[in-house]
């Protein structure tokens, strides 16, 4: 079965990722428009480098939640693709292995010049998660961090959507289909397709299809949700 699981911020906050409703996390020290714009980086790219060096050092402190690990685990019996809002490698550390990023991704750093141009896409490491300011991209301009910030086009969701409308089941996780363009992608899926939203908080749903809420957390959901699979399989 084609599955497609939609990922938000509920997902990795059970990681201990901060969102940005958080209270005392690390958005409230920063104003958004401070450094998630092209405003923003226009204005004080060492103010920008500095919180996503900050970003990736945290990172490093978080492991995959029980629910990231059970979507890698769908991948034993069904054809997986994660479809996530966040910037985090969590699902790719807990085994998933189709896994598209809409919102970029906070371990790799790119060109300010041509930020979505795959020759100048950087994988960062371990030992070198810090940029410096007057580090360059091989076009010569300063690295910036591979994310899609406000107000920029959103390379991957053509690619998403093409994925959502071969999907035989939608799961949703932790997002409150807000932001867009990521949440008209409950839209794009064949009628009838079977869809199961985890959230332990309603949700306004946006599209046609029925949902079916499991009003839990990302790895509760998912562990009632497997339960159902297994039952019905």
């Amino acid at each position: 079965m084609r599955v497609v699981v939609l990922t938000g911020a509920g997902m990795s906050a059970e990681s201990g990722i901060s969102t940005f409703r958080d209270n005392g996390g690390l958005w409230e020290q920063y104003n958004v428009e401070d450094v998630a714009t092209p405003e923003g980086w226009a204005r004080n790219p060492k103010l920008v480098t500095e919180f996503y060096n900050i970003r990736r050092r945290q990172l490093l402190d978080v492991k995959p939640c029980l629910g990231h690990e059970l979507v890698a685990k769908l991948e034993e019996q069904h054809d997986v693709t994660v479809v996530t809002q966040n910037v985090d490698d969590l699902h790719e550390r807990a085994g998933s292995t189709h896994v598209i990023h809409l919102h970029g991704e906070l371990m790799k750093v790119t060109s300010s010049f041509s930020p979505n141009d795959p020759r100048y896409i950087k994988t960062l490491d371990a030992g070198h998660l810090e940029v410096a300011m007057g580090e360059c991209a091989d076009d010569g301009s300063q690295l910036r961090p591979f994310i899609v910030w406000f107000g920029e086009p959103v390379p991957e969701i053509e690619r998403a959507a093409a994925v959502c409308s071969e999907a035989e089941m939608l799961i949703v996780i932790g997002t409150s289909l807000n932001v867009y363009p990521a949440a008209g992608l409950t839209r794009c899926v064949p009628p009838g397709t079977p869809v199961y939203l985890i959230d332990p908080k309603p949700v306004q749903w946006n599209s046609d299809e029925t949902v079916h809420h499991i009003m839990k957390g990302a790895s509760e959901g998912m562990k009632e949700l497997m339960e159902k699979l297994r039952v019905e399989n």
